[in-house]
C-alpha cells in the first residue's frame, strides 16, 4: 500500500493533567520553546505548542467533565495522546486507506485545503495517528501565529 512515507511529522500530542505543571518539565528542564496557545471550550481543551529544536509537542488540558482529554486521562493517565502527520493531499490519503479497510475516525473537513481523520489505535498498534492538511490540523500552520 505504502509507496513511501505517508508524510511528514507535524507534532506530537500529550495529554497532561496540567499545562503550568507540564511546562515546568517542558520548558525548564528539556528547553522547550513556548509558541502558542489555544482554547476550544466547545471541544473541551487548552493546549499549548512547543518548539525543541524543530520537533513541536502539543501539551492537551482537559476542561470541563466532558472533554475527551479528561478521559484520556482517567482511563490512561498522563502521556502520549497522539501523532499527527502532514499529508498534503490528506483528503485522496485518507480514501486510500480507508479502501484497503484501515478504520479511520473523526474524519472531517475544515476548507478546501484543511482535512484530516485519525487511524483508529486498533488498526495502529495502539497509537492514535491524525493525518491531515492545513490550518488548524498542522501546528505549524501560518494561521496559528497570526493570533
Amino acid at each position: 500500500m505504502a509507496n513511501g512515507p505517508i508524510g511528514k511529522l507535524d507534532h506530537i500530542g500529550i495529554a497532561v493533567k496540567s499545562l503550568a505543571e507540564a511546562r515546568k518539565f517542558f520548558e525548564g528542564v528539556l528547553g522547550a520553546r513556548f509558541l502558542y496557545e489555544h482554547e476550544n471550550r466547545e471541544a473541551g481543551y487548552r493546549l499549548i505548542e512547543l518548539d525543541l529544536n524543530g520537533t513541536t509537542f502539543e501539551l492537551l488540558e482537559p476542561l470541563g467533565d466532558d472533554s475527551f482529554v479528561k478521559s484520556f486521562l482517567e482511563k490512561r493517565g498522563e502521556g502520549l495522546h497522539h501523532l499527527t502527520f502532514d499529508v498534503p493531499n490528506s483528503k485522496e490519503k485518507i480514501a486510500e486507506l480507508k479502501e484497503h479497510g484501515l478504520r479511520m475516525v473523526d474524519e472531517r473537513e475544515f476548507s478546501p485545503e484543511s482535512y484530516e481523520a485519525f487511524i483508529s489505535p486498533r488498526a495502529s498498534h495502539g497509537v492514535l495517528i491524525q493525518i491531515g492538511s492545513g490550518y488548524p490540523t498542522l501546528a505549524r500552520s501560518a494561521e496559528w501565529f497570526k493570533k
